[in-house]
């Protein structure tokens, strides 16, 4: 039995040139790193409450990560001054009292 040669092809080459190619569309128009933090399960189950809040009043749809970074968009963009802060909790309290929460 013939064995076929089979050319290698770069597959980003591919996926650039398809028009109309199946997936999710690009969404980002700026550079971006993927990273990971850690996220305490009550933040979670509090972000994915949120996006359902935010899907049943507006009918559009927000998952986490575009949630997570409008709200540190938000927060540099405010113009707040956080330097001085000395820990988690502090940055926390600072934001809520800013935001007109009392801090729990």
């Amino acid at each position: 039995m013939a064995r076929k040669r089979v050319r290698s092809v770069r597959l980003g080459a591919i996926k650039a040139s398809k028009p109309g190619r199946p997936g999710r569309p690009p969404v980002h128009s700026e550079t971006w790193s993927k990273v990971s933090v850690v996220l305490f399960d009550r933040q979670i189950v509090n972000l994915d409450r949120l996006a359902v809040d935010i899907r049943g009043k507006s009918g559009k749809v927000l998952n986490r990560a575009e949630i997570i970074r409008a709200l540190i968009d938000g927060l540099l963009d405010s113009g707040m001054d956080i330097t001085g802060s000395a820990s988690e909790a502090d940055l926390r309290a600072r934001v809520a009292r800013r935001l007109g929460s009392p801090y729990r």
